[in-house]
């Protein structure tokens, strides 16, 4: 892949998943709409979506949360507890920012648990209600660092760790998994028709992670269940379990997929929690063929859209760029210049990484070519 495009890539995902939020924000007035069709209606009042401007919509906390993972994730720290503790004095303090973004309620209680001044202060209680989507909404950019097939093991790592510091339990922290995951195999080319098949088969490895761990593996244990069995669900109904071609209802429009979000939710409100933000983005990504396709499924909709549209941003961006995104949609985007210097520093970072693991590769190669030649060298003398 040309380093031009991978890096409109790593951009356009960065600033779309803003866009995504923005739009599906509309300054708190179109997240706490329940019904589709009455979005649909004032988005055609307002021109229809291609002539959408995001300059009067602000960002919700999605995307303030998604930029401090971003920085975290940045800050080329080996040590793992203390990347841990970055990640979590990132997220403590982006809760400043937060007046008139629409905070969900766990995210703010448990940042509040977070002590990054300390050894493990990264870490907080199991949580049996955590399984919201505020871990899902701002994991997007982990899979931009970690998106070579090589890097799978970080990126569970990263994507859990910093999922259940908001999202203790499974259904929500799996959600971070799943932002992560998907927007690694965006990067990569995967077939977006084996991304669920995917995810299913990284799920056990996450899940063995955490019980590897010294954190509530107990208590996590087994509780994966509700957002394994959704998506696997999901999966059947899209014939996608084993088949190539996703199928969608004969009939799909906007009070069908508004009856669709409300059912694989967890209580009527669809892309709340850990399991469904990602499964409708996903939805809406299989289904589309333009960026407005994206914006019609999986932004404009009755539920927590902003949260949706930012993951479903995401992933369109990096395997699309901006191709034939209108201007009014991003140029004018809030903290826009933030998220496309961070886009950059993601990708030095990815390149990094890559020509350091490279490197050791080859010194271990070499190495073992030393050893082998000495051995030989002995066996000879010896003979």
């Amino acid at each position: 892949m040309a380093a031009s495009r991978l890096a409109e890539r790593f951009r356009a995902s960065m600033v779309l998943s803003g866009v995504g939020d923005a739009l599906g924000f509309n300054n708190g007035s179109f997240e706490f709409d329940f019904s589709g069709d009455s979005i649909h209606q004032a988005v055609k009042r307002m021109g229809g979506v291609a002539k959408l401007e995001v300059c009067d919509c602000r960002v919700s906390d999605d995307t303030i949360m998604h930029i401090a993972t971003a920085k975290a994730l940045v800050t080329d720290e080996k040590d793992f507890d203390q990347m841990m503790r970055n990640f979590a004095h990132e997220y403590k303090n982006c809760m400043r920012q937060m007046s008139g973004r629409s905070p969900g309620l766990t995210c703010q209680s448990s940042c509040s648990q977070l002590r990054p001044g300390r050894v493990g202060g990264y870490k907080i209680p199991f949580n049996p209600r955590g399984g919201g989507c505020g871990a899902a909404m701002r994991a997007m950019c982990i899979g931009l660092l970690y998106w070579r097939p090589s890097d799978l093991e970080d990126l569970i790592a990263i994507s859990v760790e910093s999922g259940r510091m908001t999202h203790h339990h499974p259904t929500g922290f799996l959600g971070s998994l799943a932002s992560a995951l998907f927007t690694a195999y965006a990067i990569q080319g995967k077939n977006v028709v084996d991304w669920g098949r995917g995810l299913l088969e990284t799920v056990p490895k996450a899940m063995k992670y955490v019980s590897e761990s010294d954190h509530a593996a107990k208590e996590n244990a087994g509780k994966e269940s509700y957002f394994v069995e959704h998506w696997i669900d999901y999966l059947k109904e899209r014939d996608l379990l084993e088949g190539t071609k996703a199928i969608f209802p004969r009939k799909y429009g906007v009070e069908e997929r508004d009856e669709f979000y409300k059912r694989v939710s967890f209580s009527g409100w669809g892309g709340a929690s850990g399991h469904d933000a990602p499964l409708i983005a996903y939805d809406a990504i299989l289904g589309s063929e333009t960026w407005l396709d994206v914006c019609e499924r999986g932004v404009f909709h009755g539920g927590d859209n902003d949260s949706t549209g930012c993951i479903a941003g995401a992933w369109w961006g990096a395997m699309h760029g901006l191709d034939n995104v209108p201007d009014s949609h991003y140029k004018l985007l809030e903290f826009k210049d933030v998220l496309e210097k961070l886009s950059r520093k993601l990708l030095e970072a990815s390149e990094k990484r890559n020509a350091d693991s490279t490197s050791n590769a080859d010194s271990t190669s070499n190495a073992d070519s030393t050893s082998n030649a000495d051995s030989t060298s002995g066996a000879v003398n010896t003979a």
